[in-house]
């Protein structure tokens, strides 16, 4: 009996030094280098990993569905980047709606934080773009779908709380995610989003430039633009002539004279989502008796004449095609300009898509999301510019939004953030971010005066003002 007792015992010993042997093992091959646990992630690859003191960046690429509905129909690589601080802070997940930097950079939010980032290029937007390229696929459901994956993805590297974020286009792309995946994200910060419900409806937009600013710089632009389709014969014989010079071509608009008129009906709008009243000097005064150079220079700076031409159209077709069949476009009015100089008005999305790439609006994609935000929206913070055109049509809560929040920067443009804020508010939404990424310390959640931004500014890393795209795009 005692051999059978010893010989049970010596069993029980071997088959636990083999389980501690297994596990030893088992902790020896996982990586530990954050760059080696990235890369251990299927489907993930290094493109790059450039050095920056205090963090890792690496540039990756991430392989997805091509239709998350139907993820046999195959795969498309979409890069992203991390900014790696540490995986004991949080993460702020960043989208643009548009391509992604491959230098790195710091948000607000993570700013705020003092987290690490990760970075994701909107599909389509090349090299982001599956190859054949199924335009049908191109939605915001499938979008926020890229974004749950590479949530889902990360993780288990990065466990603490999470907050999405971005700007504009990017804004609207955080929100559109916590729509469709309202349990990935602890908050979400959206800058400048535009909301448009109703996408025949814009009258917000009249509203707004008829009360923007101060009248004598509203004068003062209104003229500019005028006066550059009074002088449309010089002005476009200079235009062909650049356009000559650059390689340009206008096969997607359908010509240089609607491209002229594209460029010159953005004037106004591209001045106070990109400018402010400061800028108001740098506008030629005297519009009448300017010289053809100083009206095109003018219009130029601000809107862009290579912006309506096919190879200026090219990098942001993915986008156009979203506002023709889902987000919507705006259409505004010119009461002081004659109607006999406008010959196209504002041209819908459709012009400057390509048509062998067919489009079919969908009015109910906007109105749904609209209505998740007013009804369900829990830790949500929508921060606009009072003199951004793009406010003109915001997002709202309704009587089920949930510590949720939206503020108008002062004076502020399409780069208005959360330090444009008022005092109060300012400290409100430091302390609701902080809160939410789980970093906030027992004074700030006693006295929401005392948030302030956990990482040290710095003039590199920081990303200021507005990523700056040619007018009239969000």
């Amino acid at each position: 009996m005692r051999k059978v007792l010893r010989w049970l015992l010596a069993l029980t010993v071997f088959i636990g030094t083999l389980s501690t042997a297994g596990a030893a093992t088992a902790a020896q091959s996982e990586p530990t280098d954050i760059k080696d646990r990235l890369l251990a992630i299927p489907g993930m690859s290094l493109v790059q990993e450039k050095p920056y003191p205090g963090y890792r960046y690496f540039v990756l690429n991430y392989t997805q569905p091509v239709d998350h509905r139907h993820p046999d129909r195959g795969t498309f690589q979409q890069r992203i980047t991390v900014l790696h601080k540490d995986v004991t802070r949080p993460t702020v997940f960043y989208t643009s709606g548009y391509n992604v930097s491959t230098n790195p950079s710091r948000r607000e939010p993570t700013q705020i934080v003092d987290g690490n980032q990760v970075s994701l290029e909107y599909r389509f937007f090349t090299p982001s773009r599956p190859d054949p390229a199924d335009w049908s696929t191109l939605d915001i459901w499938q979008a926020a779908s890229d974004q749950h994956r590479v949530y889902e993805a990360l993780k288990p590297v990065y466990g603490a709380n999470w907050l999405a974020t971005g700007g504009s286009k990017g804004g609207m792309t955080a929100t559109y995610y916590e729509r469709f995946y309202p349990h990935d994200m602890d908050g979400v910060v959206a800058y400048v989003a535009p909301n448009d419900v109703v996408n025949n409806e814009d009258s917000a937009y009249d509203r707004f430039f008829a009360g923007v600013g101060t009248k004598e710089c509203r004068d003062r632009l209104n003229a500019v633009q005028r006066e550059a389709l009074v002088r449309r014969e010089p002005l476009e014989k200079k235009y062909a002539q650049y356009a000559a010079d650059n390689g340009y071509t206008f096969d997607t608009i359908g010509g240089l004279d609607k491209a002229y008129e594209a460029v010159v009906l953005d004037y106004v709008w591209g001045f106070w989502q990109y400018s402010g009243l400061p800028a108001c000097d740098t506008i030629p005064a005297g519009a009448a008796t300017a010289t053809d150079d100083a009206i095109w220079d003018s219009v130029d700076t601000i809107s862009g004449f290579s912006a309506y031409t096919d190879q200026g159209l090219e990098q942001y077709t993915p986008y156009y095609y979203q506002a023709g069949t889902q987000l919507g476009a705006p259409t505004i009015h010119f009461p002081y300009i004659e109607a006999k100089l406008i010959r196209y008005g504002y041209q819908p999305p459709r012009n400057f898509v390509p048509r062998s790439i067919p489009m079919r609006f969908q009015p109910g994609a906007m109105r749904d999301v609209d209505t998740w935000v007013r009804h369900h929206a829990n830790h949500m913070l929508f921060v606009y510019g009072q003199n951004d055109p793009w406010g003109s049509e915001r997002f709202r809560l309704g009587a089920g939004a949930r510590d949720s929040y939206v503020f108008t920067a002062p004076g502020m443009n399409h780069g208005a953030n959360v330090a444009g804020l008022v005092a109060d508010q300012k400290a409100l939404a430091t302390a609701r971010i902080l809160e939410w990424a789980g970093v906030a310390s027992p004074a700030v959640q006693a006295n929401p005066s005392a948030a302030k931004p956990l990482a040290r500014p710095d003039a590199r890393l920081d990303t200021r003002g507005v990523d700056r795209e040619p007018a009239l795009r969000p």
